[in-house]
């Protein structure tokens, strides 16, 4: 089916052409209709472009992954900092995941947002920090369509609060 549009008001009226039908679109000029059909077509546009999937950002790319594994370490007793909670599962498709974790404060102290830090523990260790910035939120990180190579990867979170009190926590990721 054809669509047009006629514009010669002292020839055609003022109609719309849609296939073989004609609509008249009395009361609308033809200006006005030229402008409301461009900004249907921009409308949609926009809407393609932003409804379309975005590309997956890394967070670990193939030569991180392949380096050695850092040493296992071991962090016990109890501590007064910030709890770290994963929200989700560990298991992950490794195209593209998403993951959010929750820091919970104590006894009346803030989450300081500036203090969080997402490691790889490989060696030597890889900083995500920066790559995952943009997640970073007052009491959460989260990420959002990321991906890894497939296979196990340990992560460390630290985040303290405003009393100075640190946490950490390592989370194994295995990337299917």
């Amino acid at each position: 089916m054809g669509f047009g549009l006629c514009f010669d008001c002292e020839n055609y009226g003022n109609y719309f052409y849609v296939g073989t039908r004609m609509l008249n679109i009395a009361g609308f000029n033809a200006h006005s209709v030229l402008i409301r059909v461009g900004m249907l077509g921009l409308q949609l546009a926009l809407v393609s472009t932003f409804c379309a999937a975005s590309p997956e950002t890394v967070l670990i790319n193939e030569a991180e992954a392949a380096r050695p594994n850092a040493p296992e370490l071991s962090t016990r007793g109890i501590s007064r900092g910030p709890g770290i909670k994963l929200i989700g599962s560990p298991e992950i498709i490794a195209k593209s995941f998403n993951l959010k974790f929750e820091f919970e404060p104590r006894g009346g102290a803030r989450i300081d947002p500036k203090s969080i830090r997402l490691e790889y523990l490989k060696q030597p260790l890889i900083d995500l920090t920066d790559r995952v910035k943009a997640g970073i939120h007052d009491q959460t990180l989260e990420l959002e369509r990321f991906s890894v190579p497939p296979g196990a990867h340990a992560l460390r979170i630290r985040v303290s609060d405003s009393e100075g009190r640190e946490a950490t926590q390592v989370v194994n990721l295995q990337a299917k």
